[in-house]
């Protein structure tokens, strides 16, 4: 299963970041607020998931985040709906957890490489219902230099966002 989740990752995240002849492979749908959805064929078949930017980075320059994006993916050919992850610039601490907080909503990530996902399928419901009501979501992790990473993100949007996906895969 972290096989699967992590080739899902990967394979959003190089479509997302692609350019040139590559980034036609992935359509802009919509956007919603600071949410937009868009959509890519694979192996496994339509994969449709929303994304955005953290608001806010922390710490602030000189560190370096590279592209940083949170993720809710939906891939009815692997039957995956809502599947929260992320994704950020360089690798997280081995073995770490992310903290997520919804609102004063507690969520755990665990993280691989330069990816995060939440543990189990009744928690990544939670996490996204807790997005829905949300209205902001602070993610906090650990890089593997040992810096204590921030990321603040909007909320708004992410319910239309979502929908537009499911729409999208079905």
């Amino acid at each position: 299963m972290m096989k699967l989740r992590l080739a899902a990752l990967v394979a959003i995240v190089t479509v997302a970041l692609s350019s040139g002849a590559q980034a036609q492979s992935s359509r802009v749908l919509s956007k919603h607020n600071d949410w937009e959805v868009r959509t890519y064929s694979d192996s496994s078949g339509k994969v449709c998931y929303a994304l955005s930017v953290p608001k806010q980075k922390l710490p602030g320059p000189p560190v370096d985040h590279g592209d940083v994006y949170f993720f809710v993916s939906t891939r009815p050919g692997q039957n995956v709906s809502n599947e929260p992850s992320m994704f950020v610039g360089y690798p997280f601490k081995t073995d770490s957890d992310l903290s997520v907080d919804v609102d004063g909503t507690s969520f755990s990530m665990f993280t691989k490489g330069d990816g995060a996902w939440v543990a189990n399928a009744a928690e990544e419901q939670r996490l996204v219902g807790a997005m829905k009501a949300g209205s902001r979501m602070t993610v906090k992790g650990v890089s593997q230099r040992g810096t204590n990473t921030s990321y603040s993100y909007s909320l708004s949007g992410i319910t239309a966002a979502l929908d537009a996906a499911t729409k999208a895969c079905n």
